[in-house]
């Protein structure tokens, strides 16, 4: 049994964690990290998904972090790609010896006589204990649990003769050519696997309780590659950056303030890509835009060969499951040689671990986010949550930077705990992700609380958070420090620091 101690400790080494690291390279220089990562490799859900087509869900220029360019031209990229810029990311910033692979987070206990944090892992596979202690918490871990995702419970299923396979666990060198795939499922994963699967594939049925609204989306950005051709790297990808994101918040807003002129233009031009003879009662959902999050289709590939008859929809029910595929509510049978449950994820938070403060458990679905970072009555702890209407990284990148703000104030001023604390008693039942989604609505109970006002309420606007996470006080009277010393840094940056209220301290 190791036992280690850093400063701070970083849970996953994916998207998130990765960034994170980089961050803590960058703006706390002097902190000692070190990231625990479960599986074997980098990448987190671009190294898990090995499905056909497994790309973003959000354009890279918003997806990729704030401090490295995406040069690449593709807008949704690849998981291969993804990964492979998350590797050079942790490359570049010297971040990678600082990775332990293979080990499950079990538990975290903070201890408030040391002030530190006691991780309890798992190497699972020798079943070797390992112990490392931190003066910090940061959880990077993503919201959906990695061993698997969410299959209902089709009455029937053991009677299908195929091959019945969840996304999630897709089998290496799976051969679908000529065969009959049925994939159940109308989000994300579906309508990348359609597309991806319908060249080979004898045929590709996506099978659907209820519609969802797919726009199409460029699949390289025009503008970008002419700037290019002039401008250096890093300022063409901040200029689509900044252009993505205003883009992505006024369709967010129009989608809420003008839904029925948004959900005409989304339905018009997904009916010009189908042609007229479409039925379009399978792309014409129930709900209004961006009440479920908005899928992305780069160049209109699912609408070309759903045109070219290559692919197929059906929404409808299912009745059963039979030998040879899937009895309808309405009485059609669709024959299956495979069929894909793109049913999607099980939430999951803090990685699966039990955590406690004291030796309390701490029911992390009671408690409310502060500044969608922190959470109440649990010192010196992080939790990146990204996004839902808009780039997962968005948020990721802000939180990240607040929370290297955090700890240069606390170094400036003395402290070795902070704590969020609700003076006015604002929880309410919402959860941080409040959308009509079949996995948010299934899982809400696993999510955090936000409160009624800031700085507990969670607002999902990335021009909202950015002043307040990157430039806003620290000290605002709801956090609370254990002590306030005499500054330790010297020099005006350090004394600033220090000072309640301004708006750069520890930055």
């Amino acid at each position: 049994m190791a036992n280690k101690h850093v400063d701070v400790l970083i849970i996953g080494a994916g998207l998130s964690g990765i960034g994170a690291a980089c961050h803590l390279r960058k703006k706390c220089p002097g902190k000692s990290f070190t990231i625990l990562e479960r599986r074997k490799a980098i990448g987190g859900t671009w190294d898990l998904f090995r499905y056909p087509g497994i790309r973003s869900d959000s354009d890279m220029f918003t997806l990729g972090y704030s401090f490295k360019p995406w040069s690449e031209p593709k807008v949704l990229a690849d998981g291969g790609s993804i990964k492979s810029y998350i590797n050079e990311a942790a490359r570049e910033n010297d971040v990678e010896k600082e990775i332990q692979f293979g080990l499950k987070v079990v538990k975290s206990n903070w201890d408030s006589s040391s002030k530190t944090w006691t991780v309890e892992t798992l190497r699972e596979d020798t079943g070797e204990t390992e112990l490392y202690t931190s003066n910090f918490l940061f959880s990077c871990t993503g919201y959906y649990n990695y061993d698997g995702g969410f299959t209902p419970e089709f009455p029937g299923i053991d009677d299908f003769k195929g091959e019945v396979i969840h996304p999630q666990k897709w089998p290496e060198n799976l051969d679908y050519s000529g065969k009959k795939v049925v994939i159940i499922g109308s989000g994300a994963t579906a309508v990348t696997l359609v597309p991806a699967m319908a060249d080979k594939a004898g045929h590709v049925t996506m099978l659907q309780r209820s519609p969802s609204y797919i726009a199409t989306v460029p699949a390289i950005d025009p503008i970008s590659v002419q700037m290019r051709r002039f401008l250096p790297e890093k300022v063409v990808y901040h200029a689509a950056r900044a252009r993505n994101i205003g883009i992505q918040r006024m369709v967010f807003k129009l989608s809420k303030s003008r839904p029925g002129a948004v959900r005409r233009l989304l339905l018009a031009a997904a009916k010009k890509q189908l042609g007229a003879e479409f039925d379009m009662k399978h792309f014409t959902p129930s709900y209004n835009p961006w009440d479920e999050r908005l899928c992305a289709v780069p160049n209109g590939d699912l609408f070309k060969v759903l045109r070219k008859g290559d692919a197929s929809v059906v929404t409808d029910h299912i009745d059963t499951f039979t030998a040879k595929g899937i009895k309808l509510r309405s009485g059609e049978e669709l024959e299956a040689d495979i069929i894909i449950t793109a049913t999607g994820l099980e939430l999951q938070m803090l990685g699966g671990q039990n955590l406690s403060v004291d030796g309390k458990p701490v029911n992390f679905s009671e408690k409310m986010t502060y500044k969608g970072v922190m959470a109440s009555d649990v010192p010196n702890l992080a939790v990146v949550v990204g996004y839902t209407n808009s780039s997962w990284t968005l948020k990721a990148d802000i939180a990240c930077e607040y929370v290297c703000r955090l700890i240069n104030y606390m170094d400036a001023v003395g402290a070795r705990e902070a704590t969020p604390r609700d003076h006015d008693n604002c929880v309410t039942d919402d959860t941080v992700m409040e959308m009509q989604s079949g996995y948010l609505q299934r899982g809400r109970h696993h999510l955090p609380r936000q409160g009624s006002k800031a700085p507990w309420k969670v607002v999902q606007n990335y021009f909202y958070d950015l002043p307040i996470l990157k430039f806003g006080s620290i000290a605002d009277g709801y956090l609370q420090f254990d002590q306030v010393n005499k500054p330790k840094r010297t020099g005006i940056s350090g004394l600033l620091s220090a000072i309640p209220g301004l708006a750069r301290e520890g930055a």
